[in-house]
């Protein structure tokens, strides 16, 4: 994880979760991440919706120049990348995997920009409650960010799992860009 917000918001998730495989998202308190939570969003786990946002930051909108609550998450995403993105959130929601990855985009006037996408579980007795939390922040600010919006977002090539159970704490697991294998979580991860 290369952007702060990205290591605040895991670290947070990581604490609040235990040994179990994901916190429920009763545990997350806005609170208790208010400095990384203009670059935070979290999204419905309804598939047939396009996983909608629930909310999302400041600065997530403002990239985008507009309010994106109620908006379909996979709807901000190229042709070719919808549908990796779409099997990533199912990932999640399954195996409680997360994954962080680089997103690339561009505004109206092809100035580019790279981002970094993460997406953690966040647990659920009820299915219609299902949620996940993420970052999606820019690794760099250029100057125009905020006054122009960026277009569709694309998968860039590096994407890692997150994977956690009860008995390992992380385990980054590097996947090729179109490689749909199960993960395989070892003992002896990082603490």
């Amino acid at each position: 994880m290369k952007h702060p917000a990205s290591r605040a918001l895991f670290g947070y998730w990581e604490r609040q979760r235990g040994e179990r495989p994901a916190p429920e998202r009763t545990d997350i308190e806005p609170g208790a991440i208010r400095q990384v939570l203009s670059d935070v969003f979290i999204l419905s786990l309804n598939g047939e919706a396009g996983h909608p946002f629930r909310l999302a930051g400041t600065r997530v909108c403002a990239m985008f120049g507009r309010e994106l609550k109620a908006e379909p998450f996979l709807d901000l995403w190229t042709e070719e990348s919808r549908r990796t993105v779409g099997d990533l959130i199912a990932i999640l929601d399954t195996e409680h995997v997360g994954t962080v990855a680089g997103v690339k985009a561009a505004n109206s006037d092809g100035d580019e920009i790279d981002l970094e996408l993460l997406l953690l579980p966040l647990s659920s007795s009820r299915r219609d409650l299902a949620r996940t939390i993420g970052v999606l922040a820019p690794l760099q600010v250029p100057s125009w960010l905020g006054a122009k919006p960026v277009g569709a977002l694309s998968l860039g090539g590096s994407r890692r799992h997150i994977a956690a159970t009860p008995e390992t704490r992380f385990v980054p697991r590097f996947m090729a860009p179109a490689s749909r294998e199960r993960l395989t979580v070892h003992q002896g991860g990082r603490p």
